[in-house]
């Protein structure tokens, strides 16, 4: 009863409104272009695996005497952001996506909906009524929940060929509301429609729109070859689902996160310097950036992959700094949606293992499944378990992950081999869901002031709809005004079921 008392007590206190944290605390100095970035999956434990990794590998000390100093991400670290949805403490990405792209909490798998289940505006939809350009760029599939947060509204964000008739306006109660869209998901553009005799082709529709379309590298080199830039609107689908994890990645056939962001932004920073009489325009852009794939790998429980991809999110990270610090009217923020695997740095840690890795374990077990040879022993040992970065399997170890394969399937087999893996570098996956821990919130503005309105307004502690109000004030535009406006031209949601997606 004591206990039960003074937690009441507890709770009560911190609840209050001098001790909450601010709900939308207003900068004095509004900006012209705000980048908010995604880490997809990316928890506290990955911070520090991040930060160990690094230091490791630039021979900032030993694995017998570590000296992990802090990184760049650390430095702009501004608090830590509570994750849970409006019905789950563990949210799922759609859930989160709708919270910072909206201010409101959902269900997990709605879409751009609230606890009602009634349409609300994003932050990229309201900016684009007030005239700024916008942008999405992804390394997962372009209908995904996060980019799908903030240009769809959707009871579950499993219709995803629906997102993406929201995405370029065929479907959308406001028109084409996304200027900019890079990613994967080329599928849910042209698919055929279950149970019917059509085919949808949303990359043709959008075409006869004005959008011009790149299929792969060259295609979108085409475009930027020459200015860096591409023609708006613009739509970038580079893989059939989702794009190829930093790892394995083609640089022939695939751009780079970075790659893709640095052409998005010299064109939405152009196209709102200067119009066609060279007149100066007021609004600037607003522009997404999710690395996807980090949290694909907590899935997976692959950490090669994650934190190869972690190592490409810290340069969009580094950039995008450097790129504020020399456009004052540009704000930063970033933090993940949630955290994704309970991963785990325990007895026996040592992240330079990681570097032995050359490939992922989904490409080495594609490349497995193709093997034709009759000796599958002697193939699995020498070539493919090396490049996963174990270089010394016994013949015990072999002969278990024939017997997974026989047994379970190939999918099974790589889970074993991805789990011996973190096992030799001392870490461990809880889950290959997501788990409730808080995630890290890392900003940056230009100027001392500038920054520590920044960190009054959301640390040291936010909740993730605090995100979206933050940047609706510092754009200077309007959520509700937004949401009015979509649904005064509302459809009714085309069903409501499903199971969540990861």
């Amino acid at each position: 009863m004591l206990l039960s008392a003074i937690l009441m007590l507890l709770a009560s206190a911190l609840s209050s409104p001098a001790s909450a944290a601010p709900a939308g605390k207003v900068p004095s100095q509004r900006v012209r272009n705000f980048i908010y970035v995604v880490p997809n999956g990316f928890g506290p434990a990955s911070q520090t695996l991040w930060r160990d990794y690094i230091n490791i590998i630039n021979k900032n000390g030993t694995e017998l005497r570590p000296n992990s100093t802090a990184t760049e991400l650390d430095r702009i670290m501004i608090g830590t952001v509570r994750t849970q949805s409006f019905d789950k403490f563990v949210t799922d990405s759609a859930a989160a996506a709708t919270a910072f792209a909206t201010g409101h909490k959902t269900h997990n798998t709605g879409v751009g909906i609230d606890s009602d289940v009634k349409p609300v505006a994003s932050i990229l939809e309201a900016a684009h009524l007030e005239g700024f350009k916008t942008g999405l760029v992804v390394t997962s599939r372009v209908t995904d929940a996060t980019p799908a947060g903030y240009c769809a509204h959707v009871m579950d964000r499993n219709l995803e060929v629906e997102i993406a008739s929201h995405q370029i306006g065929q479907k959308h109660p406001l028109g084409s509301v996304v200027d900019l869209i890079m990613g994967g998901g080329r599928r849910h553009y042209q698919t055929q429609r279950p149970g019917r005799n059509r085919t949808i082709d949303l990359i043709t529709w959008a075409k006869g729109q004005g959008f011009s379309y790149a299929g792969n590298k060259r295609e979108l080199g085409v475009f930027s070859r020459d200015l860096g830039k591409v023609p708006l609107p613009f739509l970038g689908l580079f893989a059939d689902s989702h794009m190829a994890y930093e790892l394995d990645r083609d640089n022939e056939k695939e751009p780079s996160l970075l790659q893709m962001m640095q052409i998005a932004i010299k064109t939405l920073s152009d196209a709102t310097m200067t119009g066609k009489e060279g007149i100066n325009r007021p609004k600037g852009f607003f522009l997404m950036i999710e690395a996807s794939r980090i949290g694909h790998a907590g899935h997976a429980n692959d950490v090669a992959a994650h934190i190869h991809d972690i190592a490409m999110y810290y340069q969009v990270m580094s950039f995008l700094r450097k790129y504020a610090a020399e456009n004052p009217d540009t704000q930063i923020l970033s933090a993940a949606d949630h955290e994704t695997g309970g991963l785990t740095l325990a007895t026996g840690y040592n992240p330079a293992m990681l570097e032995r890795a050359n490939h992922t374990s989904e490409y080495l077990e594609r490349a497995f499944a193709l093997y034709q040879g009759q000796d599958r022993a002697t193939y699995l040992r020498n070539v493919i378990l090396p490049q996963y970065g174990l270089l010394s399997a016994s013949d015990k170890d072999v002969k278990k992950y024939l017997d997974v394969l026989k047994r379970d399937g190939i999918s099974e087999m790589g889970s074993a081999i991805r789990r011996d893996f973190a096992k030799s570098a001392g870490i461990t996956w809880a889950t290959d869901g997501h788990s409730a821990v808080d995630v890290a919130l890392y900003g940056f503005a230009a100027g001392d002031k500038a920054y520590s309105q920044m960190k009054a307004s959301l640390g040291p502690h936010a909740d993730n709809t605090q995100l979206a109000r933050y940047m609706e004030s510092a754009l200077g535009v309007s959520l509700n005004k937004a949401t009015e406006a979509l649904r005064e031209n509302w459809v009714k949601f085309e069903g409501y079921g499903g199971k969540g997606g990861k």
